[in-house]
């Protein structure tokens, strides 16, 4: 036994109670046995690398490249993505593609290339091919992107799942974004990043990695242009990055680089080329679009672990009421179970949830339910019986059943990897239906089994279907949320045909907007966890997950009044705007921190309700082209250095940019600002960018500026939709768009487009003629112009 697992066997017996200590150390043994018998013995390793190149043979959108020791197939797709596969790997099969993938670009051409390589040639991006096994990515002008160098393998001399690493090295002035949910960012400093979804284990900060879902996916932005890159293998593995830096040495730039390492699975990327909207939006034609939430959950939306009945719930409700604080839904965490078992209701302090749901719903407040992936694994449970019949459950090597530990004590995880239990698992949603619930979150689907030490998750030679394939925990991990989510969405679609379903999900991987959004996780309370925060929704957007948002005020502890505002402040202008805390944190309602406080986070709470016509907007839009609502300010203008090096402000949409408060005791800050005319909209004060300027942000607001000519869709007094139109600079023609939505259903309303213009001392605001065949026509909505006095 190894003497520091004994000390922390002992430590987990002594914390969390002995029943469950003694539970989550049999656990850990158990999971060392299971893995010590059912994963081969690495025995020595051969490496390998491509060789030298042999022969061609084309086809549609490029061809296959075969050397002395590998083959690489490459295709370029219509819509301008490059892929490439080493070892007869292909696009499918795949948990990312949202379909078979895109068709091939008939049109590009296979040639040699200079020094014995070859290079496929197409509209938007030229591939070449060295004669070593080098891939270069490069603009239709040659500037190259991205130099993939010869990959190596490690393969198990026995046979096995083998070893790979890829090395890349983009340009000098790169900046790298994405790998899912990473605290430290949104921009990816030098370092070293785990791609293996994570349960922490603690409120977890800045300097936490890896944490809940994490992907392979690469937003690389430079001055030539930006790119994404996508490496489609779910095993372990682990992405060193260092950026280049520009003049090193003698006078010659050093080029930044990334280097991938994998223990398993097939060597396959996907590269996408052009602005940052095109590569989002080529990314969500290859992984699917982005669901659409309700509109209800674009409102404000209140949790806590500890609720424990109705009459708190109606506490809850009722101060909000009676403060005229806007409210959306109302979540409930795992204590609303019976003996925190899935599926269940605690009858003795929920004793009428269904009439609760229907109270709330009344009042325009839905019911939002906690579903987590583990069932106790005890017959007469009726989750677990029916699991058990249908055989639904995650085996180990050998057939048995896995148990784990989580909530409920002695558990096992349903294997989401196979389309007949996800199915089973869909329509267990029908009981949360008939409770009254609305929408779901899933949380320890990492998924997460506690262990005194090792890894807090499943075995990794726990067997999983993968589809028929056949395979083990070291494939399925990282995928086995995204999995969930499907089973949830697929089954809500048939239970509630006529509604969208709401869900979003703490673990996840590329594609999981598919089916919903995510959240922050167990965040730190504090300044750093605030700023965690932001980066999480930034980064996560960029990785094509536009609906994300952290734990307002922090999942542990108390914060202090200012800093609790500072992150409601910030909460409002999330896609997800949730408040919630731990079982043994402080309060989260904002009447619990004072009159000022209260007053401001009412001032923030209007807002938001005032905005919902524009987050509305954002969904469809991000539904229909993939760009994320919360956008780095470098979204317009990734060639600006100064915007690429921004971290702490971020546009909504194209219109606004809020610089959030994110350090204590600041009443004014500095704000990086884009190209072009901005108002500040509290003051109409005017401001020409690009320029780094200085404005107030006082405990009552955090400062918010919007684009000249920016024609928002806003909720008018009389709760309609107008429009705040914002006047554009003389000569320029402003612009914006709505798309109207009632709110649940699927019907897919049309974009508005609207413009403004100056004419003689006035601005005229048009909507476009409708399928361009008529001329422009007046406004539909009220019109407010504001801005005015600036000229």
């Amino acid at each position: 036994m190894d003497g520091r697992d004994l000390v922390r066997s002992v430590k987990a017996v002594g914390s969390g109670g002995a029943a469950q200590g003694l539970r989550t150390v049999r656990a850990a043994w158990r999971r060392r046995r299971a893995d010590a018998t059912g994963l081969p013995e690495r025995g020595g390793e051969r490496a390998r690398v491509p060789g030298s190149v042999l022969d061609v043979e084309p086809g549609p959108g490029g061809g296959v490249v075969r050397f002395t020791r590998s083959e690489l197939r490459i295709t370029v797709a219509a819509n301008g993505a490059v892929f490439w596969g080493w070892d007869g790997a292909a696009p499918e099969p795949s948990y990312a593609l949202a379909g078979r993938g895109p068709e091939a670009d008939p049109r590009a051409a296979l040639e040699p290339d200079k020094d014995g390589g070859w290079r496929i040639v197409a509209e938007r991006v030229t591939v070449a091919v060295s004669r070593h096994g080098a891939v270069e990515v490069r603009t239709p002008g040659g500037v190259t992107l991205r130099r993939d160098l010869p990959p190596r393998w490690w393969e198990p001399a026995d046979g096995g799942p083998g070893r790979w690493m890829q090395r890349s090295e983009v340009a000098a002035d790169a900046r790298f974004f994405g790998l899912g949910g990473r605290a430290s960012g949104p921009r990816l400093r030098d370092g070293t990043y785990r791609l293996w979804n994570t349960d922490p284990g603690h409120a977890f900060g800045p300097g936490d990695d890896p944490l809940y879902l994490t992907m392979p996916v690469q937003m690389v932005v430079a001055d030539a242009a930006t790119h994404l890159a996508f490496h489609d293998t779910s095993w372990d593995g682990t992405v060193t990055l260092r950026e280049g830096e520009e003049g090193a040495g003698s006078g010659h730039d050093r080029a930044g680089t990334s280097e991938l390492r994998m223990d398993g699975g097939p060597l396959r990327c996907w590269v996408m080329v052009g602005t940052p909207a095109r590569v989002l939006h080529t990314w969500a034609a290859l992984t699917g679009a982005p669901a659409l939430p309700p509109s209800w959950a674009l409102g404000h939306q209140h949790a806590r672990w500890g609720f424990g009945s109705e009459q708190e719930v109606r506490r809850i409700v009722r101060g909000y009421r009676e403060r005229g604080l806007p409210l959306g839904a109302v979540h409930l965490d795992i204590d609303h179970y019976d003996g925190h078992r899935v599926f269940t209701v605690d009858r003795e302090n929920f004793p009428k949830l269904p009439a609760l749901a229907e109270e709330l719903r009344r009042d325009g407040i839905r019911l939002v339910s906690i579903i987590d992936p583990a069932v106790e694994a005890e017959p007469g449970n009726t989750v677990h019986d029916s699991g058990v019949a249908e055989d639904t459950f995650v085996r180990d090597a050998a057939g048995r059943l896995v148990e784990g530990v989580v909530w409920p004590g002695e558990s096992l995880h349903p294997d989401f990897t196979d389309a007949r239990v996800r199915k089973w698992w869909g329509g267990l949603y029908a009981e949360r239906l008939a409770q009254g619930f609305a929408g779901f979150w899933h949380d320890m689907n990492e998924p997460t089994s506690f262990t005194a030490f090792g890894e807090n998750t499943l075995p990794r030679s726990a067997r999983h279907a993968l589809e028929g394939r056949g395979g083990d925990h070291r494939e399925a991990h990282n995928v086995y949320a995204l999995c969930m989510a499907r089973a949830a969405y697929e089954g809500l679609r048939e239970l509630a045909p006529h509604e969208r379903p709401f869900l979003f999900s703490r673990s996840g991987w590329a594609g999981l907007q598919r089916y919903g959004g995510t959240w922050s996780g167990d965040v730190a309370t504090g300044w750093p966890g605030l700023r965690a925060s932001l980066s999480l929704v930034v980064g996560l957007g960029l990785c094509g997950v536009p609906y994300s948002g952290p734990d307002v005020g922090g999942f542990d502890g108390s914060p202090s009044p200012e800093l609790y505002l500072r992150w409601f402040q910030l909460g409002a202008y999330l896609p997800l705007f949730r408040t919630h805390a731990s079982l043994r944190a402080g309060r989260r309602e904002p009447w619990e921190f004072g009159e000022d406080v209260l007053g401001h986070a009412r001032v923030a709470l209007v807002e938001r309700r005032r905005l919902l016509p524009y987050f509305v907007t954002l969904a469809h839009l991000a539904r229909r082209t993939g760009a994320p609502y919360v956008r780095p300010v470098w979204w317009g203008a990734p060639e600006d250095r100064a915007l690429r090096d921004c971290e702490d402000a971020f546009l909504l949409g194209d219109c606004l940019l809020v610089a959030p408060v994110l350090d204590p005791g600041r009443e004014r800050r500095t704000v990086q600002l884009p190209r072009g005319r901005w108002y500040d909209t509290a003051t109409e004060e005017v401001f020409e960018g690009p320029a780094q300027i200085v404005v107030d942000a006082p405990l009552s607001r955090v400062p918010v500026l919007v684009r000249a000519g920016a024609v928002l869709p806003v909720r008018g007094d009389g709760g309609g939709l107008e429009l705040e139109v914002w006047a554009p600079e003389p000569g320029r023609t402003g612009f914006g768009v709505v798309v109207p939505d009632a709110g649940d259903g699927w019907n897919e309303p049309d974009i508005e487009r609207f413009t403004a213009h100056w004419d003689e001392q006035r601005v005229v605001v048009e909507r476009e003629g409708r399928d361009g065949g008529e001329g422009p026509d007046e406004s539909p909505y009220p019109v407010r112009i504001r801005g005015l006095s600036a000229h």
